[in-house]
């Protein structure tokens, strides 16, 4: 790794200037016309070898990805490992790309064995967020916007609105562990602070197929582009979001690459700038706020499964290893208004629960209850009120048909999406009930099986629980109703006799109906509802679906939210057309022996130019030559000198009396003004390598334009 005494530029540019040389050993360095010479700062031998590298475009660290399919995080004056992250079947094991966020908070990559692409805390070296990818990606580009623009003035002023009518999401509790392992305890503060900062910032994704994805602050896909011709190299949308220029590798017929210049129109998104990042910021928040309510309903599954497991074990049992010709149903009934049981049941309750094993249960089963009622009221209700104040906002601008319609804004299906979060609201209402109404059952139960057991052992019982009221007697036959059942149907549904819990059918991620739905008669507003022509059948009021689960009800919101997300990708994926195609150069099929790295062009987003800047070379058709291309972001612009060569065979001459011709083995953009070069010997002699620096200045003063034929 080599960094220029001259203090480098806080940009992605020291990484294409500098990164061939993670492969190559530079043997002699020579200062090149009049700048300071490069200074070697460190040398490292590393265990596995390296794929992909990137500069932090903040901060002094490099991030490195290795064949094992681990990312790893270096600073550079010690070149001392900060983090690593190793490969997960969760995620992946081959990496393909990296690319940093602007801001240099959140490292994004790409695995190519699961098609997914994750983003990464870069202070906790934490899985924040992760979605699939219609194909492998084989290269990334994370842009800023920087133009500005006085409407997004007005914006940037307006964005927090939400806070004034909102309360702030509590944190997710801390002693949950998700099936994935890779999600820590106090994520969901960081998975709410994705969107970063206000400016609108894209992660533009190429892949093998040809496919290109745009997805707005890392998180939401803000368009999916037809496919382009071959398989995607490296990809730059300019900072004015003009156009979008690639590199693409065709493969011809006799197995021979062309390499190739695409640029792509994106003109729709340049001139709807500021609703452009208004509603990827909406539709952003909505994503994450689906990725909050997806963690409290996997930690109320987690707070209520170890208790199942528990519950199920043993009451299961008891029930199941009954052999007397009665009902356990009837035997409990007999218990509780005679005050007599069986011996078989005495025999069972003493031996299988034992009473220090029912005091446990109970106060477990009381414990999980609170901890799911906390969850469905801080959690899932207030996250449920924060998305339909978004999804209401995102349908005020869908209205505005004037500035949204181009962008594929539907009200319709943002109505659908309303009221599907509405339907989910209803349900986890309706989940709140159920536990209120069991938890007074299981209560009601657990104290009178208790005092029942302790006086077959014919131990004291306690004033305070000796007193039955007959609501608690009520509570108890509700309880051996609902529970002990040798119904056929449950039995063949469930494989077990007795039907453990009201609140877990809530909870499991089925299709079927519930088994014991919620008892509806008596109620005066269904009743009202059924018996009114204009009602029954009313936008205004949400679907409740009594006889599905709360996690088939999330599962069909996130559906409908999800096509209603979907919409304007497409709209604006269709206004993107190819403005300019051709081919650069073939790389023949004897030229395997140059590193794959080394036969790619380099792509430059020159900001203040307004330009797509390509750097390549030809080792094998002009071996001492480089080659740039300019092209304007606007695609109608025309720019001089768009084309030219540059000799560089004189960088070496100048250097050594024998005058050896420079062969030029690659190039990448420093800055808008600098080029950095790796010049190197002919092969028979003694080859030496340079490290040098070409200003473009000179280059550019050229008064003749070059007129290049694009059949060639």
């Amino acid at each position: 790794m080599f960094r220029s005494s001259a203090a480098a530029p806080p940009t992605q540019s020291r990484s294409r200037g500098l990164l061939p040389l993670s492969t190559h050993t530079v043997d002699r360095l020579f200062r090149a016309s009049s700048m300071p010479a490069f200074r070697q700062v460190g040398e490292k031998q590393l265990p596995n070898p390296i794929l992909c590298m990137a500069w932090s475009p903040k901060r002094d660290l490099i991030a490195l990805a290795n064949t094992t399919g681990e990312l790893l995080l270096h600073r550079l004056a010690s070149f001392q490992r900060v983090w690593s992250l190793p490969p997960s079947e969760y995620t992946g094991k081959e990496i393909t790309a990296l690319a940093w966020r602007p801001d240099g908070k959140i490292l994004a990559f790409s695995l190519g064995d699961t098609k997914q692409v994750v983003l990464c805390d870069v202070e906790k070296a934490e899985v924040l967020h992760m979605f699939p990818t219609q194909s492998s990606v084989t290269c990334m580009n994370w842009m800023e916007v920087v133009e500005e623009n006085s409407v997004l003035g007005s914006f940037h002023n307006a964005e927090d609105e939400s806070k004034l009518f909102l309360p702030e999401l509590p944190t997710l509790p801390k002693s949950y562990s998700t099936t994935s392992k890779i999600f820590s305890e106090e994520k969901s503060d960081e998975i709410l602070n994705l969107l970063g900062e206000v400016r609108l910032n894209i992660l533009v994704l190429g892949g093998d197929a040809g496919s290109v994805e745009l997805y707005a602050y890392g998180m939401y896909k803000i368009a999916t582009l037809g496919k382009v011709a071959g398989t995607c190299r490296s990809l730059s949308l300019s900072s004015d979001l003009r156009s979008l220029s690639l590199i693409t590798e065709v493969q011809s017929a006799d197995s021979i690459s062309e390499i190739c210049y695409v640029q792509l129109d994106t003109g729709l998104l340049s001139d709807c700038l500021p609703e452009v990042t208004r509603m990827a910021r909406k539709f952003t928040h909505i994503s994450t706020l689906l990725q909050y309510l997806h963690l409290s309903l996997t930690c109320m599954c987690e707070a209520w499964e170890d208790i199942l497991m528990q519950m199920d074990l043993r009451l299961t049992k008891f029930v199941q290893e009954k052999n007397t010709s009665t009902q356990v149903q009837d035997e409990f009934l007999d218990l509780l208004l005679w005050g007599q049981s069986s011996p078989e049941l005495q025999a069972l309750l003493m031996n299988q629960l034992t009473v220090k094993g029912l005091k446990k249960l109970g106060q477990s089963i009381e414990s999980s209850y609170s901890s799911i009622q906390k969850l469905v009221i801080s959690h899932l209700q207030s996250g449920s009120e924060a998305l339909l104040y978004q999804l209401s906002e995102v349908r005020g601008m869908s209205l505005w048909k004037q500035k949204f319609e181009c962008l594929g804004l539907d009200s319709e299906a943002i109505d659908g999406a309303i009221t599907a979060v509405g339907s989910f609201s209803l349900k986890a209402n309706e989940l709140l009930q159920v536990i209120d109404k069991s938890m007074k059952n299981f209560k009601a139960f657990f104290r009178w099986l208790y005092v029942a057991m302790l006086r077959m052992c014919d131990e004291h019982v306690p004033p305070e629980l000796n007193k039955m009221t007959q609501k608690d007697i009520a509570f108890v036959a509700d309880f051996l109703s609902e529970h002990f059942s040798e119904n056929e149907e449950l039995f063949d549904r469930k494989g077990k006799y007795f039907n453990v819990e009201r609140v877990g059918q809530y909870l499991k991620d089925e299709d079927e109906d519930l088994v014991s739905p919620p008892n509806t008669k008596g109620n005066q507003w269904l009743k009202f509802l059924q018996e009114s022509t204009h009602l029954k059948e009313s936008p205004l009021l949400f679907p409740s679906y009594p006889q599905k689960s709360l996690h088939f009800v999330k599962r069909m919101m996130e559906s409908v939210i999800e096509l209603c997300l979907q919409k304007p990708a497409e709209v604006i994926g269709k206004s993107v057309k190819q403005a300019v195609f051709f081919p650069l150069y073939a790389v023949p099929d004897n030229s395997e022996k140059i590193p794959r790295l080394f036969q790619l062009p380099s792509l430059w987003n020159d900001k203040k130019g307004k330009m797509h800047c390509v750097v390549f070379c030809m080792p094998e058709i002009s071996p001492s030559k480089l080659y740039l291309l300019r092209k304007g972001t606007d695609p109608n612009r025309h720019v001089p000198n768009s084309f030219m060569s540059i000799d560089l065979s004189h960088y070496l001459d100048s250097t050594d009396d024998d005058g050896v011709a420079a062969h030029c083995l690659d190039a990448r953009f420093y800055d808008d003004e600098m080029l950095t070069v790796v010049l190197q010997g002919s092969e028979d002699q003694n080859s030496r390598r340079v490290l040098a620096q070409v200003s473009l200045a000179s280059s550019l003063s050229f008064e003749t334009e070059f007129h290049w034929e694009p059949s060639l």
